[in-house]
């Protein structure tokens, strides 16, 4: 019987050793979790997007609109990510209507409204900076006690709710409201 304890202990030791590097690989890579799913920092924003289940309609559009190349490159980019419950505030069939072939340019000016060039963290994210898109337009931050908002042109405001999300060409911060250029 103590042999068999034996056995069983160095197996676990050995089982620990085997699960220990693993452990480090994920404290070493500051994954956040974002829709049920890791987002690695060693990974480019749109192979974390399409893991998460709060952003599938933000993926389609991507899709859509052709940006996947584009969200792929090296950046930097900073992309405020909208949620499937941000991009349900909009109208009724508003979705539906943007991701067909003939509105594509409608759905990368509002998609390209989410990106800005360059890495900018929460830190970053100053009260009454401008940010200039990468569509062309601005966005103002507002920041009043480490709540990070978005106000987009036509006044529209998207809290930050899970901010600082690393990639390796940029990082998320996902936003619970579709941002609108004018």
């Amino acid at each position: 019987m103590l042999k068999m304890n034996a056995i069983l202990a160095a197996a676990a030791i050995g089982s620990l050793m085997i699960a220990a590097p693993a452990v480090q690989v994920m404290a070493k890579d500051k994954t956040v979790m974002v829709g049920g799913a890791p987002m690695y920092p060693s990974k480019n924003i749109v192979d974390n997007a399409v893991h998460s289940r709060d952003h599938t309609t933000l993926v389609a559009a991507v899709k859509a609109a052709g940006l996947v190349d584009t969200l792929s490159s090296p950046g930097p980019f900073t992309v405020f990510a909208p949620t499937n419950a941000a991009f349900g505030k909009l109208p009724k069939g508003t979705v539906e209507t943007l991701v067909k072939p003939e509105n594509k340019a409608t759905l990368t000016k509002i998609l390209t409204y989410h990106v800005v060039p360059g890495r900018l963290e929460a830190a970053d994210l100053t009260d009454g900076k401008v940010l200039t898109t990468v569509e062309g337009e601005t966005l103002t931050v507002k920041n009043s006690g480490g709540m990070i908002s978005l106000v987009d042109s036509k006044g529209g405001v998207s809290r930050v709710t899970i901010p600082n999300v690393n990639q390796s060409n940029g990082v998320i911060h996902v936003v619970n409201s579709v941002l609108l250029p004018s």
